[in-house]
């Protein structure tokens, strides 16, 4: 199922790259008027950076990001060109590092392993987010190409977190409790027409106090940076 999700995501990014109505509002469309809406969907594709991490702990293979979802344009003035966005939206995690995760009874336990001894090592959630932003862009009722602004900050709930550790000998993964539940951080997307970049800084730790290596809390927080996609 997880990987039916991973492919209809990417599927959606590559027909909205091929779309000429990115960032168009349907009231455009139908001839502009001055109560149209900009960019109420959105689906972005990213790379996570673990920041804060032990000085032994290494990144490894692509650690990305897909998101998708909607958000209430909301605008403040006549030109309909500053205001805000509230959002509801779906998102995908994958953090592969040297980091590993074990169950020792009920008790997750994290060692630092050399690459020669396992394949992948992974960290993976699912997460309900929840977007505000604050909009600025040059769009009016006629033209779709424009340039955005947009800043604020994310609010996520993670419903479904694993480990997972890939070797010679098979896969070992489980529900991973250490992982943070409520996640939350500052964003920034900007760009012009179809391409935008999206940036992102957690501002609360990924997993629990609970969660140490060597006796040390893992404080690991992530930095975000991708491309994100409007339509309508």
């Amino acid at each position: 199922m997880v990987r039916n999700i991973h492919q209809f995501l990417l599927g959606t990014v590559f027909i909205l790259l091929s779309s000429p109505i990115l960032g168009q509002s349907t009231n455009k469309m139908q001839g502009g008027d001055d109560r149209y809406l900009e960019d109420q969907f959105y689906i972005g594709v990213g790379y996570n950076v673990l920041l804060d991490k032990p000085d032994e702990l290494a990144q490894r293979n692509l650690s990305y990001n897909l998101q998708v979802g909607f958000i209430k344009d909301i605008p403040f003035n006549r030109k309909r060109n500053f205001g805000v966005g509230l959002g509801f939206g779906y998102a995908v995690n994958s953090y592969y590092s040297s980091l590993v995760a074990s169950q020792e009874n009920s008790t997750v336990v994290y060692q630092i392993m050399d690459q020669i001894d396992y394949n992948r090592s992974k960290l993976g959630t699912h997460a309900i987010e929840f977007p505000f932003e604050l909009r600025w862009r040059t769009s009016n009722a006629e033209e779709y190409k424009f340039w955005r602004i947009y800043a604020g900050a994310k609010f996520g709930y993670v419903f479904s977190g694993r480990s997972k550790l890939v070797t010679e000998d098979g896969n070992d993964s489980f529900y991973n409790d250490d992982i943070e539940k409520f996640q939350y951080g500052l964003m920034l997307n900007f760009g012009y027409n179809t391409w935008n970049i999206h940036a992102y800084y957690g501002l609360n730790p990924l997993l629990k106090e609970e969660a140490t290596l060597n006796g040390n809390s893992i404080d690991l927080r992530v930095l975000r940076i991708g491309l994100i996609f409007y339509i309508l």
